[in-house]
């Protein structure tokens, strides 16, 4: 008999999920209202809360409340509410490029995450099956790419206004813990082209993103268009944020990480259903036993991660 893989390791118990969408939020001094996907396990209360951050890809859905299902399906399926906002820089918008920071929307972006959670009744009413099952005191974010930009912001990075030089601070005291998934670093290693079209990056800081993290990294994703750090740059989150946060480095995984933002993305240039496993249960674990101490979850993950035969890839903590 094979041995089991790395990711099917890594303890996991499914269960069926309800998915409803979209369920429209009012929000006043936006362009146009918010969108957002409601993911849920069938039963089971007092259900933890992830707000899921899409990227800024290619692909015309992906980067939208449609797009994820990956890592949506799998954090439902294990016992947490998943809400997906279309952010403004989706391209299922047609906004014009005159609207404020665009075209990434870096700011209102996380602000889009805060409307969520002042409007959790809301959304409950619009899901009935969800009534009375959420745990707001348990509330996580998860960001890939450009999301994990945003989950950063929420989580305590800061960022100055280019325009007049003021501190901007979105941080968000409700949610207790994140997972920043291929996520930007440092301002002064930006390429010519993201220096030129996305000059915020340069002020980011992260020396106050003191809520607890987990960060993931492939060593392959080199993201030449926007950095001139190579791989590296997407570990800064964890290496520049003071404690508690722990970075998992994936070998040989791209800006992909295996496929989280879809189902056969073509895109995804590392394609890996294995790694994509790994992901899944890595977070579900992370964020089990952050919001449940005492859970084994992340200890054993971390050990099907790092001790099998050919592992995955690493993982360091502080």
């Amino acid at each position: 008999m094979s041995e089991p893989t790395p990711a099917a390791s890594i303890p996991s118990a499914p269960t069926p999920v309800l998915s409803i969408s979209p369920v429209v939020l009012p929000a006043p001094g936006r362009p146009v209202e918010l969108q957002v996907r409601v993911s849920a396990p069938v039963t089971g209360g007092n259900l933890p809360i992830i707000l899921l951050s899409h990227g800024h890809g290619r692909s015309n859905h992906l980067s939208s409340l449609n797009g994820y299902a990956p890592l949506a399906n799998s954090l439902a399926a294990h016992g947490f509410v998943v809400i997906q906002p279309t952010h403004l820089d989706s391209k299922t918008l047609t906004l014009t490029s005159d609207v404020p920071d665009a075209p990434l929307y870096w700011r209102s972006r996380a602000e889009d995450m805060t409307r969520i959670l002042d409007q959790l009744d809301a959304i409950e009413r619009a899901f009935a099956a969800l009534a009375g099952r959420l745990d707001r005191s348990r509330v996580a974010v998860i960001g890939h790419s450009m999301g994990g930009h945003t989950a950063s912001l929420l989580l305590g990075a800061r960022h100055k206004d280019l325009h007049d030089g003021t501190e901007v601070n979105l941080t968000e005291p409700r949610i207790k813990a994140g997972v920043l998934l291929a996520a930007p670093g440092r301002g002064e290693t930006l390429s010519k082209f993201a220096a030129e079209n996305y000059a915020f990056f340069s002020t980011i800081d992260f020396s106050r993103m003191t809520t607890p993290a987990l960060v993931v990294a492939g060593d392959k994703d080199d993201s030449a268009y926007l950095t001139v750090a190579g791989a590296a740059w997407h570990a800064d989150p964890y290496l520049l944020a003071p404690s508690p946060k722990s970075l998992v480095t994936l070998f040989d995984a791209g800006h992909g990480l295996g496929g989280v933002s879809g189902y056969d993305v073509a895109e995804t240039t590392d394609e890996n259903p294995e790694r994509v496993a790994a992901v899944q249960r890595l977070i579900w674990a992370y964020l089990r036993t952050r919001f449940y101490p005492g859970d084994s979850a992340w200890p054993e993950a971390q050990r099907a991660l790092t001790g099998a035969a050919k592992p995955l890839g690493r993982v360091e903590s502080k």
